[in-house]
């Protein structure tokens, strides 16, 4: 049990109704997990108004209802908290609730529009091979040290997140590493963390079906960094032009990196091959098993990160050189026919991008580059005219097909992908609708030393149509088809 009072400290309180000298068990915004004696948050979600919800939790036993307007009717022996944002009450009594746990070791945010799973899970690992208690709370999953659980959201909600976080603290976990969504920051999730660190890694288009101007996409990512405090650190790309916007009212200390420009970690890549880079940073050269310019960046972003937070450079470059690459991000396996097939989460036109032009930096061009691609439904779509045509301009053919349609028609993602494809570029172009017939006959029309690409679903192990999720593995698809082929 704990203290109401306490749960509910630094929260804007704007009436009360009832006993605030109470015990309770625990906190929820989920009227279906309310139990008695528990607080139920009401809060105005996306999709549902938590409001709709009160009579129902206080029926199942909620003794406590913090909310944004109090309900008509008022049941005797319930306290009911109105506050001006519950989403912002829920962020700052979670943390209450789990007695500040962001403070009790070192949490370092990575946001941007590509690379935050990347950077998280490299840090992690150099970190846990440094011989560290470790946290990792990404796309992929929420690591506690060796203990591993599958992830269902980027950015956890502020409930999930501070239990994660507690849960890291009892364990021994001395840093941990998390993705920074914008739909997080959005949804006011961060709230009530300590931050060590930030880390902003790019921003291009993406999520434009929920920010409703870039502009807002990029001030919800600022206002990440403008909250960190004077403590913490801000380390940035200055090779995106938002990457000096991000430390513009920042009162932490500043830090930049770069492949291009002048910074304060400056990396310059003087190997690259399907084998890996030999990467310079500073004055410091060291061989990395990860592949293309992306991941320059990333590595660069890492190293800095380390060696702000404490390690020694030489040590940090050996562990660099071990770091593996992380599931589903430029993923390949090569078959005995010589057939390269890489599997990438790359579902923005800028990451799809940076892999097409990271493959035609590194192939001899005597070789045909496959590409397969779709779009997600129920997302941004204007997106997807933009990513067929990136497709089509940077591979020599290419399959359009489902990625996850949810509860659009798949055909109609599809038409507004052919959309975007140039004249001159209509024979390069295929679409089959089912994604394992598409990447079947990838394989098919693939010859000795050709290069296929599987792009958008990367780690994912299953497919979501009309919000029935199916078993599926872009590698596991390939494999099994290139095998068949001998």
């Amino acid at each position: 049990m704990s203290s109401l009072t306490n749960i509910l400290y630094k929260v804007s309180i704007e009436a009360v109704m009832g006993n605030t000298h109470v015990s309770v068990n625990s906190l929820q915004f989920d009227s279906r997990l309310v139990a008695l004696n528990d607080v139920f948050v009401a809060v105005r979600g996306v999709q549902v108004d938590g409001h709709q919800f009160i009579k129902k939790a206080i029926d199942q036993g909620a003794l406590v209802i913090v909310c944004e307007v109090f309900p008509e009717h008022i049941v005797n022996g319930v306290t009911y908290i109105k506050v001006a944002d519950s989403q912002v009450a829920l962020a700052v009594m979670a943390s209450n609730f789990y007695e500040n746990p962001s403070s009790k070791l070192k949490l370092v945010g990575v946001t941007g529009t590509n690379g935050k799973t990347t950077v998280t899970s490299l840090l992690f690992q150099l970190f846990k091979n440094a011989g560290y208690k470790v946290g990792l709370i990404s796309t992929v999953k929420v690591c506690i040290h060796n203990k591993e659980i599958p992830a269902t959201h980027t950015t956890p909600d502020a409930l999930q997140l501070q239990k994660h976080l507690a849960n890291m603290v009892t364990a021994g976990v001395t840093y941990c590493f998390m993705e920074v969504s914008s739909h997080g920051i959005h949804q006011k999730r961060t709230l009530g963390l300590e931050f060590v660190g930030g880390v902003f890694t790019n921003l291009s288009h993406d999520h434009l079906d929920y920010h409703e101007t870039f502009k807002e996409y990029r001030d919800v990512k600022k206002s990440f960094f403008d909250s960190l405090s004077q403590k913490a650190f801000a380390l940035t790309n200055s090779d995106d032009k938002n990457g000096p916007i991000m430390l513009q009212n920042t009162k932490a200390k500043k830090i930049t990196y770069a492949l291009k420009s002048f910074a304060d970690y400056r990396g310059n890549v003087l190997e690259s091959s399907f084998q890996g880079l030999l990467l310079k940073i500073n004055d410091k050269e060291f061989w990395s098993k990860l592949i293309g310019d992306f991941n320059a960046y990333n590595l660069v972003s890492v190293y800095a990160c380390a060696e702000m937070l404490g390690l020694e450079s030489l040590e940090i470059l050996q562990l660099l050189s071990n770091l593996e690459s992380v599931n589903g991000r430029f993923e390949y396996v090569v078959s005995d026919q010589k057939i390269t097939a890489i599997v990438d989460f790359a579902h923005t036109p800028d990451a799809l991008k940076n892999v097409l032009n990271t493959v035609n930096s590194i192939r001899t061009r005597n070789e045909t580059l496959i590409t397969v691609v779709g779009c997600g439904g129920d997302r941004d779509q204007l997106k997807r005219p933009i990513m067929a045509s990136i497709a089509a301009q940077l591979s020599d053919k290419v399959i359009f097909t489902n990625d996850n349609p949810r509860f659009e028609e798949p055909q109609d993602i599809l038409n507004a992908m052919e959309a975007g494809v140039q004249p001159q570029d209509f024979k390069k172009t295929l679409t089959i609708q089912d994604r394992k017939q598409a990447i079947k006959t990838a394989v098919s029309m693939a010859n000795p030393n050709d290069i296929i690409l599987i792009a958008g679903k990367g780690h994912e192990n299953y497919q979501d149509v009309k919000g029935k999720k199916t078993a599926f593995s872009d590698m596991e698809v390939v494999q099994n088809y290139l095998k068949l082929i001998g």
